[in-house]
């Protein structure tokens, strides 16, 4: 039987109020499980992410669980099992997404354990699914190409008209040339 404590520390409280103020400021969020990675890879890992304008930090699992609780944020009490880190993505979670996959990959110890995209919860399997999407700059420049195809378009077409004046009179000119010969 655990035992309840009166009255919460105030190293505590100030512990899940800074995490609080970290979620608050952040778009999304992917749990993962760290253990058995070493400093090093850690560090590379953050510095791949933070390089996307994303953090890596490791959570109390009881602080994280409060501090999404006073957030109003869906339940994740299951992700916050065992050694946990957070993803926090600021902006494209995507990108981060595919990071931590590459990281996975790479070092088999790290587990993708669930995410946070928007107010939905997606597990392990979506995790990976949305790794794979495009992000969304490769969206927006997709979409730019499709918006500027019938412009290119019709610039060909209209440009093919004046060629097809330019070779024709070129054409006769070089008739007139070889039946002056």
């Amino acid at each position: 039987m655990a035992i309840v404590a009166k009255k919460v520390q105030d190293a505590k409280s100030a512990s899940i109020k800074e995490l609080k103020t970290a979620f608050e400021n952040t778009a999304d969020f992917i749990f993962t499980e760290y253990r058995g990675l070493t400093v090093e890879q850690i560090t590379g890992l953050r510095k791949n992410l933070r390089a996307k304008e994303a953090g890596y930090k490791v959570v109390k699992n009881n602080f994280a669980r409060l501090a999404f609780e006073e957030l109003k944020a869906p339940d994740v009490s299951k992700y916050l099992v065992g050694p946990t880190a957070l993803a926090l993505a600021t902006k494209d979670s995507n990108e981060v997404a595919k990071i931590l996959m590459e990281a996975a990959r790479e070092y088999p110890v790290l587990k993708i354990k669930g995410a946070i995209v928007g107010n939905a919860v997606y597990d392990a399997a979506q995790v990976e699914a949305f790794s794979k999407l495009p992000g969304r700059l490769e969206l927006v420049s997709m979409l730019m190409s499709v918006m500027q195809g019938p412009a290119r378009n019709l610039a060909g077409c209209l440009n093919d008209v004046n060629a097809r004046l330019v070779r024709t009179v070129k054409a006769i000119a070089d008739k007139k040339a070889a039946a002056q010969t």
